[in-house]
């Protein structure tokens, strides 16, 4: 099995700038890099990283990105927050770049972890530049918007 032509745009480092609200917190903007890297496998190895404004490092998660079929897809992740995320969705060929729709119904979550009961994330590739939404329903709240971010391709 071969990596998915579907998944191969989203190959290289992405960088760019996002910010977050959440009912239960104040609004913020932050730094984020994206990587999907190749392995010569049939999927992509995935990390994210987060930096304040200051350059103080906020969040990070890694994982695996997998596209057992021409429309599904799937993200395996770890958070160092004591979370662990299996998200299953559809994926769209769009004729501009693909769409990732992900959704994960259950969160692992470790004893002294906050809890979360649901995500759900959008990678939306337009020719150059990467967009990412993210939801979650946590700490008492529904499903919710916590963060957009926007990324471009950098130079490597």
């Amino acid at each position: 099995m071969a990596l998915s032509p579907q998944l191969q745009p989203l190959i290289g480092t992405w960088q760019g700038t996002g910010s977050g609200h959440y009912p239960t917190i104040d609004p913020f903007s932050y730094s984020e890099e994206l990587i999907f890297r190749d392995v010569a496998k049939p999927f992509l190895v995935y990390q994210q990283r987060t930096w304040s404004p200051d350059g103080r490092p906020m969040h990070m998660e890694t994982g695996f990105l997998r596209s057992p079929t021409p429309s599904t897809v799937e993200l395996v992740l770890a958070q160092p927050t004591g979370h662990a995320e299996l998200a299953e969705g559809t994926l769209i060929a769009a004729e501009d770049g693909p769409v990732l729709e992900l959704q994960s119904p259950q969160v692992l979550v470790a004893a002294s972890a906050k809890p979360v009961e649901a995500t759900a994330r959008t990678y939306r590739l337009v020719e150059n530049q990467l967009s990412v939404d993210f939801s979650m329903a946590a700490v008492g709240a529904a499903m919710t918007h916590h963060l957009h971010s926007d990324l471009v391709r950098a130079e490597d």
